[in-house]
Parts: structure tokens; sequence; C-alpha cells
């Protein structure tokens, strides 16, 4: 049993490390083969995590416990889940919900509410700042209707041209005024 045990210690830090090492390329190169397995707590990290957990705790039970072969493997396999469990509700699937992005495309522009931080000028360039998901960019910005728009105001993107966002101001109109 101490073989066992001893491997699967062995195997856990040899994939943690083949993972530091190698990740992103593993990563990519099997990106979607196992998609069709629904279970989330089937992921890598968590197997790999439980495995290595697995091994340690039943070296330690044998040497540490008077504890027999059967109870030190019961046990072993219930600190193992366990230790699976607290993995993956306290780092997998948070960490799951928590990937966002900062990309967007122009093409995304139009609709969104910035506002105007170099005046635009009726027939000229200013910039905008407009909000994405967790961070703001900023955007050469023109005037839709060819109005100057001092800084400060809200604007909405009403069109992109060549990189530019058309811009108008920001009416927000409330209750009867609709």
């Amino acid at each position: 049993m101490q073989t066992l045990y001893l491997g699967c210690l062995a195997l856990g830090v040899i994939f943690a490390v083949v993972s530091v090492l190698v990740g992103d390329l593993i990563g990519s190169a099997l990106h979607g083969i196992f998609d069709f397995i629904s279970f989330d707590f089937l992921n890598p990290a968590v197997l790999a995590g439980a495995v290595t957990v697995f091994g340690g705790a039943g070296i330690l039970l044998t040497r540490y416990s008077g504890l027999e072969d059967g109870a030190v493997l019961a046990l072993s396999l219930l600190i193992a889940a366990f230790m699976a469990v607290v993995l993956y509700l306290a780092v997998i699937k948070p960490m799951d919900k928590s990937e966002m992005s900062t990309g967007f495309s122009m093409n995304d522009l139009p609709g969104k509410i910035g506002e105007i931080t170099v005046p635009v000028p009726a027939a000229g360039y200013g910039e905008i700042m407009v909000k994405f998901g967790a961070g703001n960019s900023l955007h050469t910005a023109a005037s839709f209707e060819h109005q100057p728009l001092p800084a400060g105001i809200k604007v909405v993107v009403v069109d992109v041209r060549d990189g530019v966002a058309l811009v108008s101001e920001f009416e927000e109109r409330k209750g009867a005024d609709m």
C-alpha cells in the first residue's frame, strides 16, 4: 500500500510541475477535448489534487497512526474527497466565474454611453471614455450632428466610421416626456 500512496503523491507532484512549466501548451493543444464531460468537478486540477492528497494522506497515516491498511485506505479516500470538494468550491468554481476580458470590438461601441474627456469641436476630433466590462477605454470621437460638445457631458455613440466614434449628446428622458 505504501507504494500506491507514494506513486499517487509522486504523480500529483509531477502533474503540478508539468502543469506549471508547459500548462499553456498542453491547454491550447487539448482545448475543448474534454468539453463533452459535463461534470465541473472532474476538472483536471481537482482530480490531480485529490490523487496527490490521497497519496500524501496515505503515507502520513501509514507512518504516524496505528491504523490497519483498510482503515488507512478508507480514511485517505475520505480526506482526498473532502479536499477535492474544498479545492473545487474555494478555487476552481470562483475562478471559473471571474474570467472577464477587457477586449472589445469597435463594432460594440454603437449604443454605448460615454463621457467626453477632450472637447469635440463641430468639425474636428475629441476624445470619449466608454466603460467596457471592468475597465474604461478611450476613443477618438467626432460629433455626429456637427455640434461642439464640451468636456464632461454624457454622450451616446451613434456610429463608428474609420475608427472614429460618432457621438451625440445623451438626453435622459423621464416619465411624461416620453
